[in-house]
């Protein structure tokens, strides 16, 4: 009797031992490979700040874009002010080429009466020379009567009346074509300025668009700069999350482990494997599920090293009633089987929570 109770505390201890050691193997150590929980909660910290510095530069950013909005609305309102402008000079630059041509047209046509004038008047005026000039006594007295010396005295004052008429056309024609150039050079005037102001709106259009153009691909770098380094951060941290999530699992897992195993009712062998117990599926979900033990039941029905559900155990193979009744090779091929390469992986929860599916 003494002997039985000596074997059952001895193998309370190794069953608290298997407890402490599975749990103390799924902690995972700080090493430079795997992040202990602490480094992974600074790292997690140092990105918030980041997303804080972040959301703050957002935040300039969002008024400095509000800024640029209004100064582009009032680039563009002045650039359609100057857009107006032009089309009115164009307009009137239209107009005033139009008279400007005329002008000229006017112009050559005097020039040409003008010549005209001028070569007649210089045949009279070379015809007069080239004849004796008549007098009033000569004509009266080669007059046949007192008709036809009405007629030469008529004849006489018609030929002086169209040198005068010839005369006069001369000078209204010079005078007119005076006129004319002076208002050509005018128009002339008004056209090269007319010019130069369109082609200094022009100019100022071009500064104004290149100037809006300018604080546009700003705005757009600053949008997308921002952006990017927001969804980096946003990214990091998830990630961050994720890990921790994990770790924080595992450690979950190992604490329910120790604690299953604690309260489990040890079998006839009691034997406890380690990582090299030759398993089935990764030790990690083995210490996850079971802590390498061959667990009695549980509430819900899974016992043996790889907590299989009685049904599972029935459909792949297994003989018995239950995976804990069995040998470990038994388990082991019924548990092979179930796992298939890790396409059945999906059975167990622990794979889930140690991050292999």
């Amino acid at each position: 009797m003494t002997s039985s109770r000596r074997t059952a505390r001895f193998r309370l201890g190794v069953a608290m031992l298997a407890t402490i050691a599975a749990a103390v193997i799924l902690v995972p150590a700080p090493s430079s490979a795997d992040p202990s929980l602490g480094q992974l909660n600074s790292q997690l910290s140092h990105e918030r700040t980041r997303q804080h510095a972040l959301s703050s530069s957002i935040g300039g950013l969002s008024r400095t874009i509000s800024s640029l909005d209004g100064q582009i609305a009032l680039v563009r309102s002045r650039e359609n002010a100057v857009r107006a402008d032009l089309a009115r000079d164009r307009t009137a630059l239209a107009r005033i080429r139009v008279l400007l041509d005329r002008e000229q047209r006017l112009v050559t046509v005097l020039r040409t009466k003008l010549a005209k004038a001028k070569t007649l008047l210089a045949q009279q005026l070379v015809s007069a020379y080239e004849g004796d000039r008549p007098d009033l006594v000569g004509v009266v007295l080669e007059a046949q009567g007192f008709n036809d010396l009405l007629n030469k005295i008529a004849f006489l004052r018609r030929a002086e009346g169209q040198q005068q008429t010839l005369i006069k056309i001369t000078e209204a024609a010079k005078a007119a074509a005076d006129n004319a150039e002076r208002r050509l050079a005018k128009l002339e005037v008004i056209d090269l300025q007319a010019t130069t102001a369109a082609a200094t709106r022009a100019r100022a259009l071009a500064g104004m668009n290149a100037l809006l153009q300018t604080k546009q691909n700003a705005l757009a770098k600053a949008r997308t700069a921002q952006r990017l380094a927001l969804a980096a951060s946003q990214a990091r941290g998830t990630r961050l999350r994720g890990a921790i999530t994990r770790l924080q699992a595992q450690q979950a897992a190992a604490q329910r482990a120790a604690a299953a195993a604690a309260t489990a009712t040890p079998t006839a062998s009691g034997t406890t494997y380690g990582p090299s117990g030759g398993w089935a599926i990764p030790y990690a979900i083995v210490l996850c599920e079971s802590g390498g033990q061959n667990l009695s039941p549980n509430s819900a029905g899974a016992s043996g090293y790889y907590q299989i559900m009685p049904a599972t155990w029935k459909l792949f193979g297994g003989a018995g009633p239950a995976a804990y009744l069995a040998s470990k090779a038994e388990q082991d091929a019924v548990a092979r089987r179930i796992w298939n390469g890790g396409a059945g992986a999906h059975n167990w929860v622990c794979a889930g929570i140690v991050g292999i599916t």
